[in-house]
């Protein structure tokens, strides 16, 4: 370990108890995308209190905390803090029992199944520890706390008001994310890491009528069945093998009974790519491939193509991933791997992008490593181990907490102590 690492993650010891409670605290009390309210006041205040320059409410819930500690480099290090409308089923000590007012007017149920609690804890444990070790580094750094990651528009809402205007321009971004690996495994790569998402809704129409008598009718079921089918062609078919692409309907609605054909259909499906040029060609295909099939089918008017929700491909830049795996490696030893690509989606970039610098962004293993190792022997993984967004994962706290403090503070000193 470098003399400063040495020196900053000395105090992690003392620090962890505190830590361990706020992450406690933070999973038993999950907010929503842009609600993150009493999280964001928890961050504001840890960081206010061992002396950051603090700003809240920016895009919402948004918290940036600034560090100036003398001439050198400036890094932004970046935590999402949203969960999900998700029940919990882990039967943790602390686990969630939040509920909120859902469209329907029923209670639904809110839990961090994604670990963005984790996420928030780790980098204020990071900014406390920097912040009591300042002779140790030089520079500045910047503690960003980010509302609305899983409805893709937080990084946005805060870059809307003025994020560029409130932080002092970075050198790089970092950002790291827990995944269903072993904790205390961390895992850099190079490039493509995270896939583009779009997802789209598209209503078809047709022309209601008897379900006895379907010569009057232009069946809308009929026609979304069509689409299914040939939208699966897209990737078998239109797609090189050695590009990876995911095309999923996931929803279709359409009638009310068994003996009425309906007058419309509503499709909803997601897409995930790795780069522009192939995001482009596949939703390209996708507007093709609805439109022919309703004009086969003799549809009485043009389909509607939404765009729902939509987030851009991560792509690490070479140099600062680079900088960050060496700096892994030196520290964590075999622990320190090179990170598969991710079909999950991150709208973190567009921070990078608004500043207009490089980024990159890690992974940090967070499954008990025995449960780990014997789900591997046993070839159950995919049955045995919860993965993000799942009612039953949970991030075990150590050595996921301290590996993800750790993480963040020699990622940051990788600049900060040079």
């Amino acid at each position: 370990m470098s003399d400063p690492s040495r020196a900053v993650l000395a105090g992690l010891d003392s620090a962890r108890p505190d830590l361990e409670d706020l992450y406690r605290d933070l999973h038993r009390h999950p907010e929503l995308g842009l609600h993150e309210r009493r999280t964001a006041a928890k961050a504001a205040e840890a960081l206010r209190d061992c002396g950051y320059q603090v700003t809240e409410g920016v895009g919402g819930t948004g918290v940036v905390a600034v560090l100036a500690n003398g001439d050198g480099p400036v890094v932004m290090a970046r935590a999402d803090m949203d969960a999900l409308p998700v029940r919990e089923q882990t039967g943790l000590p602390y686990a969630s029992t939040a509920t909120v007012p859902g469209a329907d007017g029923t209670d639904q149920p809110v839990m961090h199944a994604c670990g963005h609690d984790m996420h928030v804890t780790c980098l204020v444990g990071c900014a406390r520890l920097l912040a009591g070790a300042k002779d140790a580094w030089r520079g500045t750094f910047v503690a960003l706390f980010q509302p609305s990651e899983e409805n893709g528009d937080g990084a946005d809402a805060m870059v809307a008001d003025g994020l560029t205007d409130l932080a002092p321009r970075p050198d790089v971004v970092l950002a790291q994310h827990v995944l269903p690996y072993p904790a205390g495994y961390v895992g850099t790569r190079a490039g493509s890491v995270l896939s583009a998402a779009d997802s789209l809704r598209v209503t078809v129409y047709g022309r209601g009528a008897h379900g006895s008598m379907p010569q009057a009718a232009v069946d809308p079921v009929v026609m979304a069945a069509m689409i299914v089918v040939r939208l699966q062609t897209v990737v078998s078919r239109e797609v090189a093998a050695t590009d990876p692409v995911v095309l999923t309907v996931g929803s279709i609605h359409a009638g009310s009974g068994p003996n009425v054909i309906p007058d419309r259909a509503v499709l909803q499906l997601n897409v995930r790519t790795y780069d522009d040029a192939t995001r482009a060609r596949v939703l390209d295909a996708v507007e093709r491939i609805v439109r022919a099939e309703c004009q086969a089918s003799g549809a009485p008017r043009e389909p509607e193509i939404e765009k729902a929700a939509a987030f851009p491909p991560t792509v690490n830049d070479e140099a600062p991933t680079r900088r960050v795996a060496a700096a892994f490696s030196a520290y964590f030893g075999d622990s320190a791997q090179t990170l598969d690509r991710q079909t999950a989606s991150e709208d973190m970039s567009e921070i990078p992008k608004a500043f207009g610098v490089p980024f990159t962004y890690w992974g940090v293993g967070c499954t008990d490593p025995e449960r780990y190792e014997r789900a591997v022997r046993e070839g159950t993984t995919a049955a045995d181990i919860p993965v993000n967004h799942s009612p039953a994962f949970a991030p075990v706290i150590q050595p996921t907490l301290d590996t993800g403090v750790s993480a963040m503070a020699v990622a940051a000193l990788a600049w900060l102590a040079g």
